[in-house]
């Protein structure tokens, strides 16, 4: 075994291996991965080895497609067999709610290029004559689904490694993982120490034990599952042909065809996790006792939807555990603060996502960044406040909720409230209908009355409606207020911080007194920050951003810091709030003896409130005249109640981010990870018009944003209004021009203002003029749109600028 390498990956599951092959494959040959016993060892050998392409995230549903366009290739470059049988599958409605998921499913799938449709009851007996079709109301099928041979694919992606020159060593145990000083790692195993410049954490099972040699805490959890083999059923092996895939999820079942018998397994309520403090490592090739008690149910279900079933007898049943992490998805790139250490865990559809975990993930070594945006997979999407004590009940939760209706407007109950700031409990009396974001309870919205404290998931217009209304009101007509906990804050100081920020940012650094709007960008322009700068001092800067991308952020600050430059991530060590309509300044200048009157638009000033010390910058996302103001935690009661009691004459009323989504699309605001994310450029979707192309600093992006300037892209973001009836648009929704799909929808909603549906949509650029009609498709329907040029509140920001 050598002693260096460029990467060492640890782990040789599907997903180790995958990772293996595609730096290969993108140029890096001197590679290797350790295997502490055979290849398979953990959850890969006891898969039941399906794969499809649906999932609620658009691009973890187009990695899924590539994974699955993979094994052939695999096939062809290695000579050896992937198992495949690409049989197609059903995914089964049986209510209202389940069919409108799948209809929005097959929307996004328009655009994606992935070939699936709806289907009723008939062409599903037609399709999978075992199923019972009572009480279906249709089903998605997808001709791509379909399943393999574990143990032959995993074999192929490390042949393929290793004819790019990558060296797998198995029975090889990692024992520790220590970095050097010029962020290189020793990685000491039984066999000998690797001086690696990047290790991979692909461990499966163990990946929590791996993390924990390098003094890190991942958010993973090993979860018992159970599926069934039945012996010989004539209604399979009399078959001309293989019988598809049925994901039945009111059932919480998956079933396909296994030899001339079937396979079904579930993801049942009574569910068990495994291995709470921790895997052993002489675990391996061994399986979990049969368990049928906790599937009692799901088998009675099962027969009722598979009658076969009951007459088939059980050959075997497979028992094993797998790591899932609190949302599901991957935990997949540079896990922040660790450099030269990356993660490729928690994956666990490792069949359906391995291929597209690897790609990204080598992407992300060799070419600095991903070609699609990452954030569903993301490590950095959980901070460092995560605990084992939170990651185990939301683990639990999604492992329940796996066949569930994913819903756009859906609120998850496990591990919550967890972190609060100060106005919890205030904003609780006054009817809060919390939601969560990066673990922070935010409001959504206030409920009055005898108005539910619960909104109802749904797919249309929820009962939030009425009290989201009444919100946006307030902020039009007279003064809303909401709390500014959730911007992620960031303080930059020091005798080079301007310089730093002229070259991290694509925008104007703003001078003192000033702030400045900028996108951050990739080095290939993609969007993958969008900021406001605020200028406190010529070495003391103020940034915000999105509180959900803090580690994300500051992964990338932190990778690119210079001497003379300090970086603070102060999220939780500012809070505050914004007011914000045409009572706001009257509101603010009733509360202190400072000029309210002459704070212009993006300016920043100190300023006394009531007793608070405060920074006030006079913005505001709401589109309207409005104000944030900033404060040490501590005094945000007290500066809560200066504001409250100072705003009551002027009507003033709390709002919640229903409310601010709303307001938004008055202004066609764009949103982070909606119009802003590494999928798109700025070109694409007008945050060009705050790069500032005349300074002199070789901002990151530069030249791919001048590139872009000199020959525009060929699509750009554009605002829809759109004759809805009960159903808005949430993202995604194709949008057809001339009878044919030539864009789609990045977010919507309803504009409470101006009393009408709104979308923003990605069309052709030749496209885009004012009164264009187009389509827009929800929940199966198309509905007639029209593309709008002039926003709908204030389009000249005279209110806002005044």
């Amino acid at each position: 075994m050598k002693t260096t390498t460029r990467v060492c990956v640890i782990g040789g599951g599907v997903v180790g291996c995958s990772v293996l092959y595609h730096l290969t494959k993108l140029g890096w040959s001197d590679v290797m991965l350790l295997e502490r016993s055979e290849l398979t060892s953990g959850s890969t050998w006891h898969a039941a080895g399906g794969f499809h392409t649906i999932n609620g995230d658009t691009n973890m549903a187009a990695l899924q497609g590539y994974t699955i366009r993979l094994y052939k290739e695999l096939e062809e470059i290695t000579g050896l067999s992937c198992g495949l049988h690409h049989v197609g599958g059903l995914t089964l409605a049986d209510n209202r709610e389940r069919y409108d998921m799948l209809l929005a499913e097959r929307a996004k799938h328009r655009y994606m290029g992935l070939e699936t449709e709806i289907v009723g009851p008939d062409e599903i007996a037609q399709l999978a004559p075992i199923v019972n079709t009572e009480g279906l109301l249709g089903a998605l099928y997808d001709p791509l689904d379909g399943h393999l041979d574990p143990s032959g694919t995993t074999h192929a992606y490390a042949k393929a490694a290793r004819m790019g020159g990558a060296q797998i060593h198995l029975h090889t145990k990692v024992i520790e993982t220590t970095p050097r000083p010029d962020g290189t790692w020793d990685v000491v195993t039984d066999k000998g120490t690797v001086h690696a410049e990047h290790v991979v954490n692909a461990g499966g099972l163990w990946a929590r034990e791996v993390a924990a040699m390098a003094g890190l805490y991942l958010p993973l959890h090993p979860m018992e599952h159970q599926y069934i083999v039945t012996d010989e059923t004539p209604e399979i092996y009399e078959r001309e042909s293989e019988h598809p895939h049925v994901m039945d999820p009111s059932g919480e079942s998956y079933l396909r065809q296994e030899g001339r018998g079937l396979c079904i397994g579930f993801y049942e309520q009574p569910c068990r996790p495994w291995a709470v403090d921790g895997t052993p490592w002489t675990f391996g090739h061994e399986l979990l006792p049969d368990d049928f008690d906790k599937i009692e149910d799901s088998i009675a279900f099962a027969y009722r939807r598979f009658p076969v079933l009951e007459r088939a007898g059980v050959k075997s049943v497979i028992h094993g555990p797998f790591t899932f992490a609190p949302d599901g998805n991957p935990l997949v790139g540079p896990v922040p603060g660790m450099r030269g250490y990356w993660s490729a865990c928690g994956v666990m559809a490792g069949f359906s996502q391995g291929g597209g975990v690897g790609l990204m993930l080598a992407q992300w070594m060799v070419e600095g960044e991903c070609e699609r945006d990452t954030a569903a997979m993301d490590v950095a999407r959980f901070g460092d406040w995560i605990s084992p004590g939170y990651t185990l009940p939301k683990v639990v939760e999604n492992y329940q909720k796996r066949f569930s209706v994913s819903y756009p407007n859906e609120e998850l109950p496990a591990a919550r409230p967890n972190r609060t700031t100060p106005m919890y409990d205030i904003f609780d009396r006054m009817g809060a209908v919390w939601g969560a974001q990066y673990g922070l309870e935010v409001v959504n919205y206030f409920a009055q009355g005898d108005e539910p404290r619960f909104e109802t998931p749904s797919f249309r217009r929820s009962n939030a409606f009425d009290a989201t209304a009444r919100e946006v009101r307030a902020v039009r007509e007279a003064v809303g207020i909401n709390e500014i906990h959730n911007f992620g804050k960031y303080r930059v100081t020091g005798p080079r911080a301007h310089d730093w920020l002229d070259r991290i940012m694509a925008g104007r650094i703003p001078a003192p007194g000033r702030l400045s709007l900028t996108p951050m960008l990739s080095p290939a322009g993609r969007i993958i920050g969008d900021f406001t700068v605020s200028c406190l001092g010529e070495e003391h800067f103020q940034l915000t951003a999105s509180y959900g991308a803090q580690a994300y952020h500051m992964r990338w600050f932190l990778s690119h810091l210079e001497e003379g430059v300090r970086v603070e991530n102060v999220s939780d060590r500012l809070n505050g709030f914004q007011i914000a309509g045409p009572r706001a300044r009257d509101v603010l200048a009733a509360c202190t003896r400072a000029d309210v009157g002459a704070l212009a638009f993006r300016d920043v000033a100190p300023m006394v409130v009531g007793m608070t010390d405060c920074l006030v910058q006079r913005v505001s996302y709401t589109g309207d005249l409005g104000y944030e103001i900033y404060c040490d935690p501590m005094a945000q009661r007290q500066l809560w109640e200066t504001l409250w009691q100072a705003g009551q004459p002027h009507g003033m009323a709390p709002f919640g981010m229903r409310a601010m989504m709303s307001l938004r699309l008055d202004r066609f605001f764009g949103s982070w990870g909606n119009e802003y994310s590494p999928d798109y450029t700025p070109a694409e979707t007008g945050l060009d018009r705050f790069i500032a192309f005349s300074k002199d600093a070789p901002f990151i992006g530069r030249a791919a944003a001048e590139a872009e300037r000199a020959t525009p892209p060929e699509r750009c973001l554009v605002a829809f209004e759109v004759a809805a009836d009960d159903a808005d648009v949430h993202a995604y929704e194709p949008v057809w021009i001339d009878g044919a799909v030539r864009g789609f929808c990045t977010s919507g909603g309803y504009s409470h203002h101006a009393e009408r549906s709104m979308a923003l949509a990605l069309i052709p650029r030749e496209m885009a003029r004012d009164g264009l009609a187009a389509e827009i498709e929800i929940l199966g329907q198309k509905r007639p749109a029209t593309l709008r040029m002039t926003p709908s509140f204030d389009p000249e920001g005279l209110r806002m600028r005044g």
